[in-house]
Order: structure tokens, then sequence, then C-alpha cells
């Protein structure tokens, strides 16, 4: 990439969309995101939904219009969970790569998760103990650590969108919603254990990094913030019980309650506890008390492969 060129870095994801436009240094010039809903409906029917793809257009027309004020030379496109399950998910990114004029590429779960570790960690300090990043998404979870010198990954089929659409629901949580949902979750998390053993290892040994909207949003209301500003989330705390506390608390009420209270991102109330179950069990089963927020996350892992000697060095 030339000298002096600023590039882009486009999410589409199963709950929201977002934008990172950097200049050629890595310094971060545009950052947005705008809960979309990619995944709406997916689940059920295995399609994007028609007013799907019409917010997630929209969205990525406005976004276009920023990268030409911002001259973007170059850029990458990512699609994740919800297209990944799509029968039409090859003419979303069709689409969208003409209405962004950048490549649009599909990630595997792998993919997704390596991209999401480059990111968080690039700025934190070497740890003794190795960090397991959790990034709670729409439509997965992935989950990726370092053990035994390589990077190990995997991806959960649930997020905070499909948890609710499958058994929780969107608003008042009944005792067997809540069941069902804890039995879904906690498998989950026994085939990931099953698939990548070497989790096992790290049990009670890690570092956990959390990513995404329904960490921010759990920081945003553990901290009492009432508006989301990037620089108060990023690297803040929050303990298993405040995972807990909230995750009752917002299962117990109407998606109108929710609302609020303060720090409650608009577009979340509806399943932000969805998203706390995940993170929760998560938790439990790595052996950890505390995670750490990060807001860099994949975006900032696509900006250094676009700004590597090896564009495809991360993406491989």
């Amino acid at each position: 990439m030339s000298a002096g060129r600023n590039v882009a870095a486009i999410d589409c994801g199963s709950n929201s969309t977002r934008l990172l436009i950097s200049d050629s240094e890595g310094n971060a010039l545009v950052r947005e995101m705008h809960v979309t809903r990619l995944s709406e409906g997916v689940d059920k029917t295995g399609e994007l939904q028609q007013a799907a793809l019409e917010r997630n257009f929209q969205r990525l027309s406005t976004y276009r219009e920023l990268m030409d004020q911002h001259k973007v030379a170059e850029g990458l496109l990512v699609a994740t969970s919800a297209v990944r399950d799509a029968k039409n998910g090859e003419e979303f990114l069709r689409r969208a790569s003409a209405l962004t004029g950048v490549e649009a590429r599909l990630l595997s779960g792998d993919e997704e998760a390596r991209l999401s570790f480059e990111g968080a960690t690039a700025d934190l300090p070497v740890s003794a103990e190795p960090y397991l990043i959790v990034d709670v998404g729409g439509g997965s979870t992935e989950l990726a650590v370092p053990v035994e010198g390589r990077l190990r990954s995997f991806s959960m089929q649930l997020g905070c969108v499909r948890v609710a659409e499958r058994t929780l629901g969107v608003g008042l949580a009944t005792a067997w919603q809540i069941a069902d949902t804890w039995l879904m979750v906690r498998g989950e998390l026994d085939r990931a254990f099953r698939q990548e053993p070497l989790f096992g290892q790290v049990v009670g040994k890690v570092k956990l990094i959390g990513l995404a909207g329904t960490v921010a949003t759990l920081i945003q209301l553990a901290h009492g913030f009432d508006e989301y500003t990037r620089e108060a989330v990023h690297h803040q705390r929050a303990t298993l019980s405040q995972v807990r506390e909230w995750r009752e608390r917002l299962s117990g009420e109407s998606t109108e309650e929710r609302l609020q209270h303060a720090g409650m991102s608009a577009g979340r109330e509806e399943v932000l506890h969805a998203g706390l179950f995940v993170l929760e069990e998560v938790m439990i089963r790595f052996g950890v008390t505390e995670l750490l927020s990060s807001e860099n996350d994949i975006l900032d892992g696509i900006i250094q492969s676009l700004l590597s000697s090896d564009p495809n060095q991360v993406l491989v």
C-alpha cells in the first residue's frame, strides 16, 4: 500500500455494522457502529431477510460516503455468522462489495477469532498468563487463546441474537426459557471443549478479554456510564458477579424497563440479557472471575492486515 493513503475495515456482523477508517500509520480517523440486525430471522429461515438486507445496504452506502470523504485507497469488508448461515449469503457479499467498492470476504469462525485476537491484544502488555478473548456477537461467539505456541480458537454457534431467537425471547424471561437457555449454552461450551481439548490446559490460568457490544454495554451498565464513549469503556473491568447480577436483572424486566438503565444502548435492550448468558458460562468454564473490556477488535485486526507487508498474513 502506498504511504500516506487511508484504509478502511467494515464488519457486517449479525447484530451491527461497523466501520473503521485508519491512516497509513494505523491511527483511527473514523469509527462508526450501527445496530442493523443482519441475522434477524436467519436462524429460523436460513436466509437473510429483505428488511435486514435493506437496513444493511443503506448503512453501507453511508459508509462509502465517509470513505470517499477520507480518500480511502484500500479496504476490506468482512461478513461473519449471519452470512455464513444464509443461503443467500453470496448475493449479499456481491451487493455489499458493489456498494462499498472494496472486496467483501466471508470469514470462517477461525479467521474471525484470529482477527479479533490480533486486534484486541495489540495494545496489551506481555503477560505471563495467556490472553483469552471472548467475542460475543449476534450469531456466534468466538473464543481464542494461545496454547502450546499456537492460537487455539473455536466459534460457538450462539450469540445474543441467536440465543434470544432460539430459547430466551426478547422480553421478560420465564423459568422454562431460562432453563432451556442454560441447557443450550452449556451444551455448546461442552462442544467447544471437546473440539478444542487444549482449552482445558488453561482453565484458571488466563486473562479474559471481552469484546463487542454485549461486553461494552455491560461495562456501561456496571459503571453507570450514561452514554457510550470509546475512551470510557476501553480497558474497564467487570466481575463475574456483575455479569450474573445484570443477567438476572435484565432477564426479569421488559424491554421498556431495560431502556431506563443508564448505559443501555438502544437496540441492545432485546438481546443483551441473552449475550450475558453466554458470557457468564464462558467465565465459569475457564475459571475466571473478572474480564477486561477491549474496544479494539476484529476491525483493528483487519487494519493491521491491510497495513502489513503481506495483506493476507492474518486472513489466511
